[in-house]
């Protein structure tokens, strides 16, 4: 249950990440959310006019909260490539692994109407472009392998965004979507990365 130190719109998006994340956006109304935060259902509708506007929240939230976690990252890391990418990943898989919610949510970003995809997709974007403009330059100045940045990018999107949307392949290889197993595929990814674009 949120914290009841939070102001109440946080309190309600926190609720919503939870809920939404471990049991689909579809499988949880408005008024769940309000009996998880402690609040009337009229409450969350004076913060959020709609369901599909805390949807919108909700993502706006989790990706404002990554944009943060990979500045993070980048600025801690040293100049060497290999080892910004080695911390951009560790910080992408920290807030799963603490928060595990978060990994659901990444499922029900498949299955959003075109319109909430697409606004997601605007907010994201930045963050995709900033990392291929990155890899590019790095393989540029011959510190990375020479491959294709877009989709060396978008390959490492697709790994964490297929743990949540793919349990069932993972599943099939004795993975387990709990923090060890998280622990141990973001190990997994750092090594593939690092072996597949040293120079």
């Amino acid at each position: 249950m949120p914290s009841a130190e939070l102001p109440t719109r946080e309190r309600i998006l926190d609720a919503a990440i939870d809920l939404f994340g471990a049991r689909g956006v579809d499988a949880v109304s408005l008024d769940e959310i309000a009996r998880d935060v402690g609040v009337r259902k009229q409450t969350v509708l004076y913060w959020f006019a709609s369901k599909d506007e805390l949807v919108d929240a909700v993502l706006e939230s989790v990706a404002a909260e990554l944009v943060v976690v990979i500045d993070a990252a980048i600025r801690n890391a040293s100049d060497d490539p290999l080892e910004r990418i080695d911390a951009v990943v560790r910080a992408v898989f920290r807030p799963a692994v603490r928060r595990p919610a978060l990994l659901g949510l990444l499922r029900e970003i498949s299955r959003l109407p075109a319109a909430q995809a697409d606004r997601l997709r605007v907010r994201v974007q930045p963050l995709v472009e900033r990392a291929t403009a990155y890899l590019r330059l790095e393989m540029d100045k011959g510190h990375l392998r020479r491959a294709d940045p877009g989709l060396i990018a978008a390959l490492g999107y697709a790994t964490v965004t297929g743990i949540a949307t793919e349990p069932q392949a993972l599943a099939a290889v004795g993975w387990q979507p709990s923090a060890v197993g998280l622990r141990h595929l973001r190990d997994e990814l750092r090594a593939y990365l690092r072996a597949a674009l040293a120079p």
